[in-house]
């Protein structure tokens, strides 16, 4: 579900800008003041909508749009034909996610949403709090980039610009260029592509850029951050299973988790995605060290069947079971960082005959689903954990980049690498959504041009064109529209 402080927020922000408006237009005194701001600054306010528009950049874009007037030719060209060729990959990717998300729904227990291309995003249920200002910065900088597209090409294809704004709706900022209709109208539908196309064109070059930063990021920060040699800690949440005196500290760097090796953030997750569906894990333990640290208690079994044979309220002590001497199945409630500090890990008495042939293969007898887990963050003592894998992943904040000099900030590579995967993903979407032949996107605009453009000499009438247009346009509109509605309730309401 929707958070409702979010919510709350969101509608009362919304309320209290509608209802000052509205004093402010009703208003003898003040109501011709305030309209000839608004119209001075170029904003206007309805619904949950706020618009902004100036001339002060015209310039600008007709500087770009007369630069090199042959290299724009071929980059816009370039643009068209991608712009076509996404409009009919959109319509293709948008039936794939809308198939996929019918099996998710007719399914009891449904795939992870993460394995779709496209997700419908709702800001506090599948995405962090933590990362609005990721998020919104990237939907604002694809926004204008994808803008700018639009407005350089036109000016090359001289048709008059007459403004460039932003506004915000809901909670998305966007932006828009405002173009001479009369202008776009005269032009030939291949010059109309041109412009049509390149936002969508400007929306995969930023994506592709992103892509370009990302993946060489550990070579462009080499002479200040190193990599390979563990996970960093930058962040752990308070009270959080991984919080205490005995637990991970920021800038603390983890090289183990049980017997799976750590090198990046990762293979974090792998290794506790693999400790979570694996049985836990034994320590070999002296028969030396059972006799000395262990004292005896009642044995009873768990609701879940597992068994527990400490029963004096330490935390610090663990029910271990082993198979003895006599192929029996014994229990042994035991301090367990004693226990199995430094001690190897095993899967059977087989695996301990090798290093100490008195060892035996010590399990914790825990819950299930719990797991006891051991990670090492030299020089620090060994943090031991005890719970659900998922909270550990959870209560910590890593980053693959180490600083080389203690001045380095630790959240910065996790900014620019957190920003890129946003900037990725959201330019990438901006281009697939923009791209389908949809009422009131680009698609609609491209993909009345490309008829115009090819359909002249078979289709002759006018008419007809434009009816095959409209239902073309319906269809992507129904796809779009079932996508957006069946992937919100899926987020929301599931």
């Amino acid at each position: 579900m929707i958070p409702i402080p979010l919510v709350v927020v969101v509608l009362g922000g919304w309320c209290a800008i509608y209802l000052a408006d509205t004093l402010l237009t009703s208003s003898k005194t003040y109501k011709s003041s305030y309209e000839e701001w608004l119209s001075t600054h170029g904003l206007s306010i309805s619904p949950f909508h706020i618009r902004w528009q100036t001339t002060i950049f015209n310039r600008l874009f007709y500087k770009w749009g007369r630069w090199r007037p042959y290299f724009l030719y071929i980059w816009f060209s370039l643009g068209m034909v991608f712009g076509i060729l996404a409009m009919f990959g959109s319509m293709i990717l948008l039936g794939r996610t809308l198939i996929q998300t019918l099996h998710q729904m007719m399914t009891d227990t449904p795939g992870p949403q993460n394995d779709r291309m496209l997700q419908v995003v709702v800001p506090g249920v599948n995405l962090p709090i933590s990362q609005l200002t990721y998020f919104f910065s990237a939907i604002l900088i694809s926004g204008v980039i994808h803008e700018v597209g639009h407005g350089v090409a036109a000016v090359r294809e001289t048709v008059r610009f007459n403004g460039f704004g932003m506004f915000i709706f809901v909670l998305y900022p966007g932006a828009f260029v405002d173009l001479f209709t009369t202008h776009l109208q005269l032009i030939s539908p291949i010059q109309q592509l041109r412009i049509f196309c390149a936002g969508v064109w400007h929306n995969f070059i930023l994506g592709l850029l992103g892509i370009l930063i990302l993946f060489p990021l550990p070579a462009i920060l080499y002479p200040f951050y190193y990599t390979g040699v563990g996970a960093l800690v930058t962040e752990v949440v308070e009270d959080s299973p991984a919080s205490g005196p005995r637990g991970l500290f920021v800038r603390d760097i983890i090289t183990q988790i049980q017997d799976c090796p750590v090198t990046s953030v990762d293979d974090w997750h792998k290794c506790l995605n693999d400790i979570s569906v694996k049985p836990q894990t034994g320590f070999c333990i002296s028969t030396a060290t059972l006799q000395q640290l262990h004292f005896p208690s009642r044995v009873y079994r768990r609701l879940d069947g597992s068994v527990e044979c400490c029963s004096n309220n330490s935390l610090s002590d663990i029910c271990f079971s082993f198979t003895g001497n006599g192929y029996s199945q014994q229990h042994a409630c035991l301090p367990a960082r004693k226990a199995i500090q430094s001690n190897p890990e095993c899967q059977s008495n087989a695996d301990c005959q090798k290093s100490a042939s008195s060892s035996v293969c010590a399990i914790p007898s825990i819950e299930n689903q719990t797991r006891l887990i051991r990670v090492k963050h030299p020089p620090q003592l060994d943090m031991l954990f005890i719970g659900y894998p998922v909270h550990l992943e959870y209560g910590v904040s890593l980053s693959s980049f180490i600083p080389r000099y203690k001045f380095l900030s630790v959240e910065l590579p996790v900014v620019i690498e957190t920003f890129c995967k946003y900037v990725i993903s959201l330019s990438g979407a901006l281009a697939v959504i923009n791209a389908v032949p949809c009422f009131a996107l680009d698609g609609q605009w491209i993909l009345n041009s490309f008829l115009e453009a090819t359909l002249t000499s078979l289709i002759v009438e006018k008419e007809n064109r434009e009816l095959l247009g409209f239902f073309i346009l319906l269809a992507g509109s129904v796809l779009l529209t079932a996508n957006v509605a069946l992937g919100l309730w899926m987020v929301t309401a599931r």
